[in-house]
């Protein structure tokens, strides 16, 4: 497990882990600094300009050895390096090594709450006994032959029409680019309709219009059928070829939002256990700071949420690849942590082969300049979002989440699909950690953007809800971060807006993940 209690600051940099032949800078520093040695590693000075979030070699480095940040290795020299050097990818190669799964050994169930010391917040309790953080009507395209349609409809729902119901957030469109020219049986139709199925049965939704062309491959009966959906008052859908076309269509749903509105309107808040939040975690727009202050402190908020029965989804898959040894050994049992496995060869060995995609080494050119060399170290700071608990279990993309805990769903790390997937599979917040300052909403939940350092949250602060850079500038720890972030999911999943909510950002990241050939 990855020992985030050994950091220590010293000056310009911090020290991640005593073992570390690393440190990070925490300010932009010039040649000439020194850098104060402690009982069991010399001073030095530092050689090279380098910016805050960069590494800077803490000893001298063979050609061939291991880099270490939190002790974990993240490249290997490529050439020798002397102490004081900064340390990117021009000098740090990426390959492959050896881990060991060690599956399970260090699984350690969580010490449960008792359900009377739980938080709670408000929620929206649907009839089936579902719980939601907000009150939409979504409207749903099964092609993307009818993403003209849903838009126009759900456009017609300004605030000013809905101003006489004030408990419905609004009416959102979810369109999307597939539903025909793909495969009409298999794995990419069955993610597919699992996506669309997740956000109709959603509990933020109070009542959803679905909507078809009529002749594509994703036919609104195979969907239903499969889904297990069953048309309702509150579940209404069209066809464009039957109904008469698109203007027909879209006066027609429209009519029909106008007849759901009041019911959906009649719903209260009522005080529930935090067990019935669902967190998906997002990070995107990454820096050298992510794995020392968001990615932890949601990481600590996350322990804090399972302790009260609530769940986390870790996703990201790509993300995760290099530290998959660190959640396997945390695994509830050896099946749990062999999907994971299972998952990040399928990547490796079948998605992925030969791709110029992260998982095969290169991280995006922010990530770069925000001082990660390759997908280890980001990979190292993404897994942090978990905490440090027991993984419970592992999902395939917009499957349904059922266990409590921590889980992992697989997805891409490209963040619209991958919090798609989590919201499909009943996650109903979602929390996003950037330290390059990614601008993101994800309807029909709310998304918090946590910053990590102060001077991106002061830059982008209309985007960015929580400022973990405290944490580096020595103002909050670790654990009363972990706990503003908890107390502030409470209040968000109770209604309080997000930064993204009041912008009206949400309307377009609606993105299933398209894993088939288009034929």
């Amino acid at each position: 497990m990855i020992d985030l209690h050994a950091k220590r600051l010293i000056g310009p940099v911090i020290r991640l882990h005593p073992d570390d032949n690393t440190v990070v800078a925490r300010i932009d520093v010039v040649p000439g600094i020194p850098v104060e040695g402690d009982n069991r590693h010399p001073g030095f000075l530092i050689r090279d300009k380098t910016l805050a979030g960069y590494k800077i070699a803490a000893e001298d480095i063979r050609k061939g050895d291991p880099i270490r940040k939190y002790n974990v290795t993240v490249g290997f020299a490529k050439d020798d390096i002397q102490t004081g050097s900064m340390l990117h990818s021009h000098n740090t190669e990426f390959r492959e090594f050896d881990r060991d799964y060690a599956y399970a050994q260090d699984y350690r169930a969580v010490e449960m709450l008792p359900e009377a010391q739980r938080a709670t917040f408000q929620g929206i309790v649907r009839p089936d006994g579902r719980v939601g953080t907000r009150n939409f009507v979504g409207i749903v395209s099964t092609v993307n032959c009818s993403a003209t349609v849903v838009h126009a409809i759900a456009r017609h729902f300004t605030e000013e029409r809905l101003a006489e119901y004030p408990n419905i957030d609004g009416v959102v469109a979810f369109s999307h680019a597939l539903g025909c020219g793909m495969e009409m049986t298999g794995e990419a139709m069955q993610l597919l309709r699992r996506t669309l199925g997740g956000y109709v049965r959603h509990a933020n939704l109070a009542a959803v219009l679905v909507i078809g062309l009529g002749c594509e491959r994703n036919q609104i009966g195979g969907l239903m059928e499969e889904q297990g959906l069953e048309r309702s008052d509150s579940l209404v859908t069209f066809v464009m070829q039957d109904t008469g076309g698109t203007r027909k269509t879209i006066e027609a749903g429209i009519e029909a939002v106008k007849r759901i509105l009041p019911k959906a309107n009649d719903v209260t808040r009522s005080t529930v256990s935090a067990s019935h939040i669902t967190v998906g975690l997002q990070c995107g727009g990454s820096d050298g700071f992510s794995s020392i202050t968001a990615n932890p402190a949601l990481g600590a908020a996350m322990d804090i949420l399972v302790r009260h029965g609530g769940t986390a989804i870790l996703s990201e898959t790509p993300e995760l690849y290099g530290v998959e040894h660190t959640l396997t050994r945390r695994a509830v049992t050896q099946q749990v942590g062999e999907k994971l496995i299972e998952r990040i060869r399928w990547w490796k060995d079948v998605y992925a082969v030969g791709r110029d995609v992260q998982i095969n080494g290169v991280v995006s050119p922010g990530n770069q300049a925000g001082g990660l060399a390759n997908i280890f170290e980001k990979s190292l700071g993404s897994s942090m979002k978990g905490g440090t608990g027991p993984l419970m279990d592992v999902y395939k993309y917009a499957e349904p989440v059922t266990t409590k805990g921590l889980v992992i769903m697989d997805t891409p790390g490209y963040d619209p699909c991958s919090a798609t997937g989590q919201i499909a599979g009943g996650a109903n917040i979602i929390a996003f950690t950037t330290g390059r300052g990614s601008a993101f909403g994800a309807k029909p939940v709310p998304s918090l953007k946590l910053a990590t350092n102060s001077p991106m949250y002061r830059r982008l602060e209309e985007d960015m809800d929580i400022n973990c850079g405290q944490i580096l500038d020595g103002t909050r720890s670790m654990q009363e971060m972990g706990q503003e972030i908890f107390e502030h999911i409470l209040r968000t999943a109770s209604g309080e807006k997000s930064k993204s909510e009041l912008l009206g950002v949400g309307d377009h990241e609606f993105v299933p993940w398209q894993i088939g050939i288009v034929g």
